[in-house]
Parts: C-alpha cells; sequence; structure tokens
C-alpha cells in the first residue's frame, strides 16, 4: 500500500509571503504533488502551525538561524504559518484540506519547532501519530513531497525510514529547497539513509 505526503506546502513557504520564509518556486509544486498522489491509496498533509509568542521568533531575517537553548527548539527563525493568516494556507492548486486522508498539525507549542512530521520532540518521543495511523493502514511504501527539501521534507523522510517497515521515496519535482548546498547535502543524507531520492515521478516503479 502506497501514501503521498503532501510535508508543509504552505504559503509561508513560497514568494507568496516574501516577509516569511520565501522558498525559490514553493509556489509551483502542486502539480507535481497532485501528480504523486494519483499513485497513491492515501494522501496526508502536514502543515506547520506556529503560534506568533513562539520563543525562537526573532523580527528580522538578518537574525535568523542562531541556536537557541531549548530542548526542542534549536533555531531562531521570523515568525511564520501562523493559524489565521496567509501564510498558514496551502498553496494554490491543492485539494481542501478535508479532502486529504490524514493531516498532522505541527509546531504548535511555542517552545517546540520540530522539522519532521512523525514527532513533536527532537528526541522522537512524542509522536504525532503519523507512523502509527500508516502502518494501522497498511502502508509499507511513501512518496514524499513538499516543502522544503532541507528541512522538513529531510527530517520526515529520515523519521519514516528510521521508524523501520517503510520504503521511503522523495520526490524532487515536488520539492523545493531553502539552499543548493544544503539541499544536496540533505538529498545525500537520505540516500545514504536508504531513502529513494527521485528527479521525477516517472522513475518511481509503478
Amino acid at each position: 500500500m502506497l501514501a503521498s505526503i503532501d510535508v508543509d506546502p504552505q504559503k509561508t513557504f513560497s514568494p507568496l509571503c516574501p516577509n516569511e520564509l520565501p522558498v525559490t518556486e514553493g509556489d509551483q509544486i502542486a502539480e507535481a504533488l497532485n501528480n504523486q498522489a494519483k499513485l497513491a491509496a492515501f494522501r496526508i498533509l502536514t502543515k506547520d502551525a506556529h503560534p506568533a509568542n513562539a520563543v525562537w521568533v526573532v523580527d528580522s531575517h538578518s537574525d535568523m538561524l542562531k541556536p537557541l537553548d531549548y530542548d526542542n527548539a534549536d533555531l531562531t527563525w521570523v515568525s511564520h504559518a501562523v493559524p489565521g493568516t496567509e501564510g498558514f494556507e496551502t498553496i494554490p492548486g491543492l485539494p481542501e484540506i478535508t479532502e486529504y486522508d490524514h493531516v498532522i498539525w505541527k509546531g504548535i507549542e511555542p517552545d517546540m519547532h520540530p522539522y519532521g512530521a512523525c514527532f513533536h520532540d527532537f528526541a522522537g518521543k512524542l509522536s504525532t501519530g503519523l507512523i502509527e495511523w500508516l502502518k494501522v493502514k497498511g502502508v509499507s511504501r511513501v512518496l514524499v513531497g513538499g516543502l522544503a527539501t532541507d528541512y522538513c521534507v529531510k527530517t520526515t523522510a529520515l523519521q519514516l525510514c528510521q521508524a523501520g517497515g517503510f520504503d521511503v521515496w522523495v520526490n524532487l519535482s515536488a520539492c523545493r529547497g531553502i539552499a543548493p548546498d544544503t539541499t544536496a547535502q540533505a538529498c545525500q543524507e537520505m540516500r545514504d539513509a536508504g531513502i529513494h531520492v527521485i528527479d521525477s515521478i516517472s522513475e518511481f516503479p509503478a
């Protein structure tokens, strides 16, 4: 059984919200996500859902990526993906949220900023329920796309791989990364873990 996972395909990670965390072409992956979902029995959506008063929020992009001394928030970021704002919304071209089979909201606590969709905490002790849901549904293969390749997509794919029981594929045509060097590093890290990293859905075995 195959599941397709749309990782954080939100306006906050696209040029549609330039003051948040815009990823180049982040608003252009809907068609590729929709195409990979056509192959799957289940489609899952994950969304960042961050409070405006999170401990990691800074006012300027120049103050981002500075280390923090919290158990579950490691770096500073500008405010993004706040529920009720445009940035929280999914990019144009995706289904309504009620059309997905399962939805994960993450990062709701003000002192937590998880990247992966499988755990609320960095230690991997507090499950979001995604792994368990997939196993209950009999899913053995997962096809992953979303934003951004070098952060939430990578971490979600690695968490699924480490959980065991899943054959994990990452479809780069349905992803966009923040920077070329960190994206290349993320792809290599995923390959080293045994994840299949493909350029397009045409490389995915039916």
